[in-house]
Order: structure tokens, then sequence, then C-alpha cells
């Protein structure tokens, strides 16, 4: 008879199941508010600095000393930062529709508006308590600049150029140099000369140049959703009125200068700043969005130009 047949029992092999490829990493609550301060990106706060320290210089007749320089470079960083959480919550709706701004933290949710608008809050009083170390001029003036910054993420609902609230709102630093370096005890704004106002004029001009370049990288989107913005309202005349933004920056800021007793090496500042406005339109006026954006971007070198020109006149002169 034949042998019976062996039963072969087959044991499973067991194979190490493959490990998990991990997703990305979340990022913290810290990367979260930095990324909605902007802090990676210091061009927009230098934006509001230069013209500011320019003004703090004119106003002290030189050095300001180290408190009013510490006060403005803090507090304009600061302000900037705060004015970034309100601008967020206020665009959240409209930014998810536009390619470079969809993945903002309160845009995607990764921040909530509550805590924007609690952060954006601690930073402004941490301003204003920078403030309250000058004087009372200073102090009144703070408040109509926070008002305006305010203002201005709303502006674009209703403004054909909102840009022109924000130039205001970028230039406040001007007269608030002038009131804390030549203002003294009382609650008024007496301090303030009519150049300061004039001055803050002649930096609007500034702010509608670059912010209308801004303006130009998003404005396909913001046809489309149906915000506001000066490219949109300068159609075809876009670059032009950027140029003539530019030219009367310069020659107003050129002529107070003078008029306040600035020179040779103050003009010289302006000469570098002219011809930096000058490449400016070698890269715009193509209307390339990634041109437009590499010239707003570098707008900054622009103020810091008339910054050192406005400094080196004062500290040679004598």
């Amino acid at each position: 008879m034949p042998a019976p047949a062996r039963h072969r029992v087959k044991i499973p092999v067991m194979t190490p199941a493959a490990p998990a490829t991990p997703g990305p990493a979340q990022p913290s609550r810290l990367a979260l508010y930095l990324q909605l301060i902007r802090w990676d990106r210091p061009s927009g706060w230098l934006l509001l600095l230069w013209p500011t320290l320019s003004a703090l210089w004119i106003a002290a007749d030189g050095w300001p000393g180290w408190h009013l320089l510490v006060v403005f470079t803090l507090g304009t960083v600061l302000m900037r930062s705060a004015g970034c959480c309100v601008n967020d919550v206020a665009d959240r709706d409209f930014d998810r529709h536009v390619k470079r701004t969809a993945e903002r933290p309160v845009t995607t949710g990764a921040v909530s508006v509550k805590e924007a608008l609690t952060l954006g809050a601690a930073l402004a009083l941490l301003s204003f308590g920078l403030v309250l170390t000058t004087n009372p001029p200073a102090i009144l003036l703070s408040f109509a600049a926070l008002a305006v910054a305010i203002a201005y993420p709303f502006a674009k609902r209703v403004l054909a150029m909102p840009q022109a609230v924000l130039g205001v709102a970028f230039s406040f630093g001007i007269p608030m140099a002038f009131a804390a370096a030549l203002g003294g005890v009382e609650w008024n704004l007496r301090a303030v000369p009519l150049s300061a106002w004039a001055l803050l004029v002649a930096n609007l001009f500034w702010v509608l140049a670059y912010d209308t370049e801004y303006a130009m990288v998003d404005r396909d989107d913001d046809l489309r959703i149906g915000v506001r913005s000066s490219a949109i309202a300068l159609g075809r005349w876009d670059v032009a009125g950027i140029m003539a933004f530019y030219a009367a920056y310069l020659a107003l800021w050129a002529g107070l200068g003078l008029r306040l007793g600035l020179g040779r090496w103050f003009m010289l500042g302006i000469a570098a700043a002219a011809a930096q406005a000058l490449w400016h339109f070698t890269l715009i006026r193509r209307r390339r969005r990634a041109e437009c954006f590499r010239a707003f971007r570098a707008n900054h070198w622009l103020g810091f130009a008339v910054f050192v020109g406005t400094v080196a006149d004062l500290a040679l002169r004598r």
C-alpha cells in the first residue's frame, strides 16, 4: 500500500509592514504667527521705516538720540505687523481666490480670526507703550495713525484707489517723528510744522507708486473677485501713472528738503533714488507679474537712498 500523503501546513511568512510615510510637519503656533505678520518679508516694514527715520533726522536737525530711534524703529515694526493681522482678517474671503495669498494662515483657517485680532491688538498696545514714552503731541497723532491703518483694508471695497489711504497710513510716522522731536508737554499739535504734513503728502506719492506695482501682480485676480486697486483704475496708463507718482514724490521731497536746509548730499540721495525709479520702469513696462513684484520688493532701497542722503547731509554740513 502506498504511504499516506503527508499534509504540509503552510506557515505564513510575516513580512514587516513598511513604515508609514510621515506627513508634512504641522507648523507651530509661533511659526504661524510669524507667517501672519510677514516676519520673513522685512521689505514691508522697511518701506515705513525709511521715510519715518528721514523725518526724524530732519526734525532733530541731525542725530535724534537713541531713545527716539528705538521708539520709532520698534514702533514701525510692531504697527506694520499689527496691520498685517487686521488686513488678513478683513481680506480672508478675498485672499482664498488669489494665488499669491491663498495660503495665508487666516485664509486657510490655521489661525482663527480671534487669534489674529488678539495678536494684532497686543502688537498695537506694545507700540502704543513706546509712544507713551515720548510726548503728548506724538500720543495724540498715534490715535489718528491707528484709525487710518484700520480703515485701509476696507477702503478696497469703496474707493477706486485705496492705495491713497494706504499712503496716508504708511506716511503717518512722518508727523509723529516731528511731534516727538519738537513737541513739548502740551496736549496740542502746534509743535508739528506744516512742513511735516507736506512731507507726508510727498511720501504718499511714493506709496502710490510702489503699491500700484504690487497691485499689478494681482490685477487679474482682483478684477475677477471685484476688489478695487490703483492698477485697475489706471488701466493702460498704469506704467505711466507709476512713473508720474515716482516723479512727484522725488520732486516734492527734494524741494521740501532744500527748503528745510538740506543740500548736496541730500540731493545725491535723491539722484540715487531717481536712478532706481528708472530701473523700475524697465521691470514693469512689460507688466509681467514676477517683474512687477520684484520692483515692489526692491522699493525699500529707494527709500534707503533718500534716508542715507538725509543723514549724510545733516552730518557732513557741520
